[in-house]
């Protein structure tokens, strides 16, 4: 008995309809949602009252962050810290960075200040104390360098140095200011200008 091919349409119709349904079906399903808190920007842990310290390649102390409260994020290796004091131990003299709030980028290498910075550079013998306020600033610890794109006042003594922007270089001692500047400098040992 021969099998004609008319006899066989049916069957073969009614499976391609199966499998159309069947795709169908699962290209229009919603998935599950992640229950894995990958999506998410919560938390995975939360320290009070902490303190890293960064050493040179010859084992002296470069510089110390310490804070009131740190939390760390997962899904983008990022940290957030409360009151953090920065103090940098280079050049025979010490640097204090501070700021109410920070963000510290992954593996420590950035660290973005908000809310009010204030940057205390101890005085010498020769020099007065070097102070410098901003309102937010982009610090790298390890290369001692910072900059800001907002307004920038830097006080040494009686002098005042105003400008738009600010590149730091603790180690050279170096600052760049950006934009329209205006200072009243003093010399030293005497009161006018």
């Amino acid at each position: 008995m021969r099998a004609s091919g008319t006899r066989w349409l049916p069957l073969i119709l009614v499976t391609l309809l199966a499998a159309l349904t069947f795709w169908l079906e699962q290209a229009t399903q919603i998935g599950e949602p992640r229950r894995d808190g990958k999506g998410r920007h919560d938390p995975d842990f939360i320290v009070d009252g902490f303190t890293v310290r960064r050493y040179d390649l010859d084992g002296h102390l470069q510089h110390l962050l310490t804070a009131q409260k740190m939390l760390h994020y997962t899904d983008d290796d990022s940290t957030e810290v409360t009151a953090p004091i920065l103090n940098y131990f280079s050049n025979g003299r010490r640097t204090d960075v501070t700021a109410p709030r920070a963000w510290l980028g992954p593996e420590g290498r950035e660290l973005r200040l908000h809310d009010g910075v204030r940057i205390v550079q101890e005085a010498t013998g020769a020099e007065p104390e070097t102070v410098i306020t901003t309102d937010a600033m982009q610090v790298y610890p390890d290369e001692e360098t910072a900059r800001t794109s907002t307004p920038v006042t830097i006080t040494q003594g009686s002098s005042v140095i105003n400008g738009s922007g600010l590149e730091a270089d603790n180690r050279l001692r170096l600052y760049k200011l950006f934009g329209r500047a205006n200072a009243v400098i003093y010399r030293r040992g005497t009161t006018k200008p």
